[in-house]
């Protein structure tokens, strides 16, 4: 039985932590007003970086990839894909772009979300916004490609399409009247809807479309400026392991929400965490800039590139990580790896 049903959903109770975390994320929700009157600039500047990283990693959690720079080219620029992973790279920009400018005004509606998956296969031989036809179950596959378990059966092709009419009905009923907290309603919502997995392929794309868009109806636009799909990229192994956890029994409507409800925010609390240190960076302005981005690869343990300073620091010029980078590795506190634009650089 899905989550977005009144029996079940009535149940749910919360701990004092869980209140506690979905009081944070209020009151982050309430700056965001005076975030976007102060500094409008910057906003631009995340703005574009959002749309970057969230192409990249949305589609690079289903195994999509491509070069940054191509990614920049496809997604800003408009630049006509030459390639089948640029084809699907190229159909999440124009859906992004429709949930960014439209999502206030779009009904929640099995027509729009089959909208969306047509968008996402536009640019693809094959067509989208269909339902899927055969079973397809979501399985963890060996590296030579067989089957090494079924993580999760999900419903049959025969009731998908009212599964999906009552997912849309449900997430209105309950939201537009007030019933129920949208921060409660939302991750239920795209637990049900992976649960279903309506489309042979592009779930999880269309999982994290929707996510955006129902938060974005609901005053929460962080992701505006955040990609919120990066951050699941980042914790991708609790990304799964919690959609997992959350799916055992939810046909028989004994599943328990809470792992994934607790991922599901906590993303959202970091992205507004981040959201508000980097425009407090620009807003208080305190140190060199220098001092900011020594400060920044200090805290880094992983390889990172330039451009992930730069999307740190939005308002710091690439010339200027360049020379900081340069100092430091004269210092011996760095070392590259690579040359030109794939050059990682390594804390010593």
């Amino acid at each position: 039985m899905p989550s977005l049903q009144a029996s079940y959903i009535t149940k749910l109770s919360f701990s004092p932590l869980q209140a506690a975390t979905l009081r944070s994320i209020g009151e982050f929700q309430g700056k965001q007003e005076l975030f976007s009157q102060q500094i409008p600039e910057t906003l631009e500047t995340l703005r574009h970086v959002a749309l970057v990283e969230s192409t990249e990693s949305s589609n690079r959690i289903e195994g999509i990839v491509a070069s940054r720079e191509r990614i920049q080219d496809v997604v800003l620029n408009s630049h006509e894909p030459v390639d089948r992973s640029e084809q699907e790279i190229a159909g999440y920009r124009d859906a992004l772009r429709l949930i960014h400018e439209s999502a206030e005004y779009m009904p929640f509606s099995v027509n729009e979300i089959k909208q969306l998956h047509a968008i996402l296969y536009s640019y693809l031989p094959q067509q989208g916004g269909r339902y899927k036809a055969t079973q397809n179950d979501i399985v963890e596959a060996n590296p030579d490609g067989s089957i090494l378990r079924v993580r999760f059966r999900p419903s049959s092709p025969v009731v998908t399409p009212q599964q999906m009419e009552d997912l849309a009905y449900q997430q209105r009923h309950f939201t537009e009247d007030n019933q129920i907290d949208s921060l409660i309603v939302i991750p239920l919502v795209i637990l049900d809807f992976l649960c279903i997995h309506p489309f042979s392929d592009g779930n999880g794309r269309i999982s994290r479309l929707i996510s955006l868009w129902l938060l974005y109806k609901h005053g929460y636009h962080v992701g505006r400026y955040i990609s919120l799909e990066r951050i699941f990229e980042e914790s991708k192994e609790s990304y799964y392991e919690t959609l997992e956890a959350s799916s055992y029994g939810w046909h028989e409507g004994q599943h328990d929400p809470y792992p994934w409800m607790d991922y599901f925010w906590g993303v959202l609390l970091k992205a507004y965490k981040e959201f508000s240190e980097r425009v407090g960076v620009v807003k208080q302005d305190k140190g060199s800039k220098t001092d900011m981005i020594r400060a920044e690869v200090g805290k880094r343990f992983q390889p990172f590139a330039i451009s992930d300073l730069e999307t740190a620091f939005p308002t710091i010029s690439r010339d200027m990580i360049r020379v900081v980078l340069r100092q430091m590795k004269a210092e011996g506190l760095i070392y590259s790896t690579g040359k030109g634009r794939g050059a990682k650089w390594v804390r010593k």
